[in-house]
């Protein structure tokens, strides 16, 4: 019996620590600047979205656009598929593959190789911008 509770109270622990670590992510994008350099919200902008697939394959896509936003950008392109929550926008698919929550996989996004503090619907985009999205295990 001691030890279906340890493994009870692991799998609780599990959970919360996800928890914590979601709404740490979530709270870290809130609280960075969100604005975007002035006249770039609805001038053509050209962004480089550099995918890294988990079995290292890669994939650069080029994009013109005029949205505001990164999460508007990967939208005309259809990259990305997720789902809206208090939190912002998360991202389960991207270019049709998902990530594996039983591996314990999230797509991880990146600017310039630095995390973004930003969620994907909130992220600003710049002329000439690149942007990196790796299929991560946490």
């Amino acid at each position: 019996m001691k030890q279906n509770q340890v493994k009870r109270y692991l799998s609780i622990f599990s959970v919360v620590v996800i928890a914590v670590l979601i709404a740490a992510f979530a709270l870290g994008c809130k609280q960075n600047d969100s604005q975007t350099t002035k006249g770039e919200t609805t001038a053509a902008k050209t962004i480089t979205v550099e995918i890294v697939f988990s079995d290292e394959n890669q994939k650069t896509v080029e994009i013109q656009t005029d949205a505001e936003f990164l999460k508007g950008a990967l939208d005309e392109k259809n990259l990305i598929e997720g789902e809206t929550s208090s939190y912002g926008f998360y991202v389960k698919k991207v270019d049709g593959v998902a990530a594996d929550d039983a591996q314990k996989q999230w797509w991880c996004f990146t600017k310039n190789g630095e995390a973004l503090m930003t969620g994907v619907d909130s992220t600003p985009i710049k002329n000439g911008d690149k942007f990196e999205i790796t299929l991560s295990v946490y």
